[in-house]
């Protein structure tokens, strides 16, 4: 299935990791990408978004292999039911290993087909809309902070640095049911999907990343130049970007740049 998208994929450790926990999968034949960072210590985080990447697009290729519009109900109640299936998967890993306890990783995916795209996800790696030079979070972090913005205890600018910072509420792994959030979008020419892990975002302002966005390149340089930005505003955390652009015409050549290998920094 040729999908006509363009998209670019680059993961890296930043500057204070030992190791990268951050995975990530592209395939824009059948329209499926992935962004998961892992938590759990080194060896926990990146085997959970190691699991992410590996047992997601197989199970979504098998059971969607004959959906239709991706915004029928059934489509998001099997994708709900794939991701409830890869969050078992890395909980039982993690009680499998010695030492692996607690281990988890967030998700975020994109489904791209038929003009429409489909946001899933659990944890706080987010999804952006990019159109109409203006940009869009597709997505609500599920994490402490945003419970407590939302409850107003804290400033959305308390938020940045609040000590609890980085506390996820759902995530693949964690004990009993999971509860995925969705987003779909019906896509125009020209627009952007940018998936992304929070080393990006706790690093960059929307204000800045927007900019970036807004610069007619390839999704390759676009990926390249947020990623250096994180770094260059210090790079604390794994770094994870996803960029596809929609042509709109389903003819258009596909020139993608798919820079580094998933979970591996560059």
């Amino acid at each position: 299935m040729k999908t006509g998208l363009v998209y670019a994929c680059l993961s890296n450790k930043g500057r204070v990791r030992g190791e990268n926990e951050d995975s990530w999968y592209a395939d824009g034949d059948s329209g499926i990408f992935i962004v998961s960072d892992g938590m759990g210590g080194q060896a926990g985080g990146a085997l959970a978004s190691t699991i992410v990447r590996e047992t997601m697009p197989p199970l979504i290729k098998q059971r969607l292999a004959d959906a239709g519009d991706l915004g029928d109900p059934k489509t998001k109640e099997t994708v709900a039911a794939c991701i409830s299936d890869l969050s078992g998967q890395v909980n039982l890993a993690a009680r499998g290993n010695y030492g692996y306890s607690g281990m988890g990783a967030t998700i975020v995916m994109a489904l791209v087909r038929g003009g429409k795209a489909m946001i899933a996800y659990l944890g706080d790696s987010r999804a952006y809309l990019y159109r109409d030079r203006a940009m869009k979070r597709l997505t609500n972090d599920h994490s402490v902070v945003r419970l407590l913005v939302e409850s107003g205890d804290i400033t959305a600018e308390q938020a940045r640095t609040h000590p609890s910072k980085g506390q996820i509420t759902r995530f693949v792994g964690m004990d009993g049911e999971v509860e995925p959030d969705f987003a779909i979008v019906d896509l125009k020419p020209g627009d952007r999907l940018l998936l992304c892990s929070d080393g990006l975002t706790a690093m960059v302002s929307d204000e800045k990343i927007s900019s970036i966005l807004r610069k007619m390149a390839n999704p390759d340089v676009i990926c390249h130049d947020l990623v250096d930005e994180a770094n260059l505003a210090g790079g604390r955390d794994n770094i994870t970007v996803a960029l596809v652009d929609w042509p709109g015409d389903g003819n258009s050549p596909v020139d993608n740049a798919v820079a580094g290998k998933p979970g591996v920094d560059k």
